[in-house]
């Protein structure tokens, strides 16, 4: 290129850099300021209303302090815009949620092991089965100590795990299960060493320490087989959240048909009180299988029912559900000998079902994060968009021009 810095020549117009050729429109520029767009784009017509739009905006701002209603954006100007129909640039909106495989394992060993406290503690108050209560102990403190190892994996040191005990939050699920998961630990381990004691010193004083470490433990185990449904529920991600309602319960209930199951598979299996615990949870299962099918918006449940998350999820809610639940009333009307085998091949169907269940609703939970439409269409429909959209009709040269 040549250099004219020191010459009386006049140069071409093609000889001027790039960064010196005016631009051919306003918007290619980035030094474009509102008075630009509104003196050389609009007609005067329009640009009254947006001058007249801007003065609504300082006055509010003015008086308020925050400005709810909406603003304008001119044609060609370089705001960026994240609508449904076009999305953010066709970026996703939301971040995938980053947990490995120990945290679907995690979610199904607290259920099983706080199903298996109240089931113990249940036993131990109403029907004096010390087998099951034995059992219920043991399962109940193995499946705490594998739940504190499997969230440590996922953090990846156990330093992590110990900063989440150092405040305690109320409103964070997150924080509310260390400390559940903790307190839950405690208990159940102290519970299963009384036990353990007991088998060689059977004496009263043991006895007592173990039925109030049982308590406690009972105390904490709904909370943990409960929480983490709240956990992935409070969360921005659309198919967790617009399932908020009945996902604590539906976790509650998978992990109640896995503490079932797991003492069954031990060898409880002609207990009729465990039978008729499992029809329950099953039934219960079934039922937010068809409601998740048939009764929510399909658009945003839609990776709970296509692609490779919507097969895991709805497989698992058939071994959990429909499976058991004929196998286990089946039971109720055969033969002890017939009635044992399909109580086992319920518990086994049960068990299979609540781990495709967590894992689906994990892997759903990735698929929906994924959809950049999903967040800005919830967006659109909160009572405040609305009423913004309401608010931007008094202005519709204005909308026509943002359009």
């Amino acid at each position: 290129m040549t250099d004219f810095r020191n010459s009386n020549v006049q140069p071409n117009e093609d000889d001027l850099p790039r960064t010196q050729t005016p631009p051919s429109n306003i918007a290619d520029t980035h030094e474009v300021t509102a008075s630009d767009f509104a003196s050389r784009q609009l007609a005067p017509e329009d640009r009254a209303q947006f001058e007249a739009r801007l003065l609504a905006i300082k006055e509010e701002a003015a008086k308020k302090g925050i400005v709810n209603s909406p603003g304008v954006r001119l044609p060609g100007a370089p705001f960026p815009v994240a609508d449904a129909q076009h999305g953010y640039y066709g970026i996703p909106m939301l971040k995938q949620p980053q947990w490995k495989w120990e945290i679907p394992l995690y979610f199904f060993v607290g259920g099983a092991a706080g199903a298996a406290s109240v089931i113990g503690t249940a036993a131990n108050w109403f029907g004096n089965d010390e087998d099951i209560v034995r059992d219920a102990r043991f399962v109940a403190a193995g499946g705490a100590l594998l739940s504190s190892a499997l969230l440590i994996a996922d953090l990846g040191r156990p330093s992590r795990f110990l900063n989440m005990l150092r405040v305690f939050k109320p409103n964070s699920p997150m924080s509310v299960g260390a400390w559940v998961l903790t307190a839950f630990g405690t208990a159940s381990g102290a519970a299963a060493f009384a036990e353990l004691v007991r088998t060689k010193y059977d004496v009263g004083p043991v006895r007592v320490l173990g039925n109030i470490a049982e308590t406690f433990s009972c105390a904490t185990a709904l909370p943990l087989a409960t929480y983490t449904g709240v956990l992935i529920g409070s969360s921005v991600i659309p198919v967790w959240n617009h399932n908020i309602e009945t996902l604590p319960v539906h976790f509650g209930m998978s992990g109640l048909n896995s503490g079932v199951s797991i003492l069954e598979l031990l060898g409880h299996d002609r207990s009729h009180a465990l039978n008729l615990l499992g029809i329950g949870a099953s039934a219960m299962e079934t039922y937010e299988g068809f409601h998740v099918e048939f009764k929510r918006e399909h658009e945003i449940n839609r990776p709970l029912k296509e692609g490779l998350s919507g097969w895991i999820t709805r497989l698992g809610g058939l071994l959990s559900g429909p499976v058991p639940l004929a196998l286990r009333i089946a039971a109720e009307f055969t033969g002890n000998r017939n009635s044992r085998k399909l109580r086992r091949a319920a518990a086994a169907s049960s068990i299979a079902g609540s781990l495709a269940t967590r894992i689906g609703w994990v892997k759903a939970g990735r698929e929906s994060a994924k959809d950049w439409r999903l967040p800005l269409e919830l967006r659109d429909e909160t009572p405040r968009e609305k009423h913004e959209m309401q608010s931007i009709d008094e202005y519709p040269r204005m909308q026509a021009i943002g359009d």
